[in-house]
């Protein structure tokens, strides 16, 4: 049908997380090229329209010790990225890359060149960071306060478009006489200050096949929703049910106008599991053997320790949850742990713990697999495309990012099953119909005149 929407995917290359299984046989490598290259080639074949890479930049510590999650750190996003240009032809190439401990002309021109290398496919999944834990990679570790990440993260972005901006789309034409590209005297021209910048000078990489990368943001404080709306191209968001998805869907979109955009400006695409069986039934019993296997019990253990914040290394897993409380304040025993932050009132979280394990007779580790399950598309093919569809024609999204558990044959299954059903529905693509990642996602084009000559903000 005509008036259904068009569903959006990406494909999240699983990283350092609870939801990767690395000890399945099948589990490739986190940092050979061939396991990036090959969820890549199968992405693409799915005619998917990007692949998503996350980013680390620095390994977890619990106890003082790596977390057991972080088999390997994450390699350079742009190097993988610009790998990966060279052997597919369709598929959008997003990165996750940090405005806290980096700098808007190195970023800038990064995804500038990345976008002309990839003709046009470059998308930058924009975060920040606030704890000293990371920062200490960094020469101003730790430095910047967390009610500021926003403020400077907009900052930076607003002088990486004013960058970008800064070649209009005739500046590099071909002179005839000489075979030389020529170019106009200010070219690349640009100055942005602010409270966070003072930049000026001539950015060296011209105006890039899409007019300007994607811009991807996944913040969900009100902050970060205000950021999105007023920033972002497309939100990675973590409200994968549907009436958390509609409720965050509603609330984000309503936001638009005021900073002069429509609701077709930004798309919202939660991350989320699948798991596909030849019936519910089976899907449902797969989806069981999964979460076990992403589970360990020292896994469970050092959850409940980002909880507790106390050392729990000598509970069993498998018997029941601590009669101590947590201890409040500050979480200086699991270090870079975005979970750790995500509980505001430990103690009441614990007691509502405690209260389902009670009830369902739950172990720590049984426990764990309950409260930390990210809501999953179970079932045979037609029953996830079904739900799938469900969710973007009833507005609790416009896509999804697809987290497979395995690395890096985990999306075969949805590739091969449910992609032909979406297909036959009428609500995603036979074939790529545009060239750009810009294109492709239905998002609006980006101004072509040059803006550096605007009054810096």
């Amino acid at each position: 049908m005509s008036n259904q929407k068009q569903i959006r995917l990406g494909a999240h290359f699983p990283g350092v997380n609870n939801t990767t299984v690395w000890s399945d046989p099948a589990a490739g490598s986190h940092i050979e090229f061939e396991s990036f290259r090959r969820f890549a080639r199968t992405a693409e074949q799915g005619r998917f329209d990007f692949l998503f890479l996350a980013e680390g930049l620095r390994l977890r510590e619990q106890r003082g010790r790596i977390y057991d999650l972080d088999v390997v750190g994450r390699p350079d996003t742009f190097a993988v990225l610009a790998a990966l240009a060279a052997v597919t032809d369709h598929l959008g190439l997003v990165g996750t890359i940090n405005a806290t401990f980096n700098e808007p002309y190195d970023v800038a021109r990064e995804f500038a060149t990345l976008d002309h290398l990839s003709d046009g496919r470059a998308g930058w999944n924009v975060v920040t960071s606030s704890d000293a834990f990371t920062g200490e990679n960094f020469r101003r570790g730790g430095f910047l306060a967390k009610e500021d990440r926003y403020t400077r993260a907009e900052s930076f972005v607003t002088a990486a478009r004013r960058l970008w901006d800064s070649w209009a789309d005739d500046d590099l034409a071909p002179d005839t006489s000489s075979g030389r590209f020529v170019t106009n005297d200010d070219s690349g021209s640009y100055e942005f200050t602010d409270r966070h910048f003072d930049i000026r000078g001539r950015f060296n990489v011209p105006r890039s096949p899409q007019g300007q990368p994607v811009v991807f943001q996944a913040g969900d404080s009100d902050e970060g929703r205000e950021f999105a709306a007023g920033n972002a191209d497309a939100i990675f968001s973590r409200h994968s049910t549907f009436d958390a998805g509609r409720e965050f869907y509603a609330d984000v979109k309503r936001r638009l106008p005021r900073h002069g955009r429509s609701a077709d400006d930004l798309l919202i695409l939660p991350g989320a599991t699948f798991v596909v069986g030849d019936t519910d039934h089976d899907a449902q019993e797969l989806a069981h053997v999964i979460r076990r296997q992403q589970v360990s019990g020292q896994t469970a253990i050092n959850v409940l320790e980002q909880l507790w914040n106390r050392d729990l290394s000598s509970y069993d897993p498998d018997g029941a949850l601590p009669e101590i409380d947590p201890v409040p304040g500050e979480n200086t025993l699991a270090q870079g742990r975005a979970s750790v932050r995500r509980h505001e009132d430990v103690l009441a979280t614990a007691k509502e713990w405690r209260e389902r394990a009670a009830a369902q007779h739950l172990s720590i580790r049984e426990l764990v697999i309950e409260v930390t399950g990210r809501q999953s598309f179970v079932g045979s093919p037609l029953t996830v495309a079904t739900q799938l569809n469900h969710f973007v024609q009833h507005d609790a999204c416009d896509g999804f990012i697809l987290v497979p558990h395995l690395t890096p044959g985990g999306l075969d299954p949805f590739v091969d099953r449910v992609v032909p059903l979406l297909q036959e529905l009428g609500v995603y693509r036979t074939e790529y119909d545009d060239s750009t990642l810009r294109d492709n996602l239905g998002l609006p084009g980006v101004r072509t005149e040059r803006t550096s000559r605007d009054v810096a903000s």
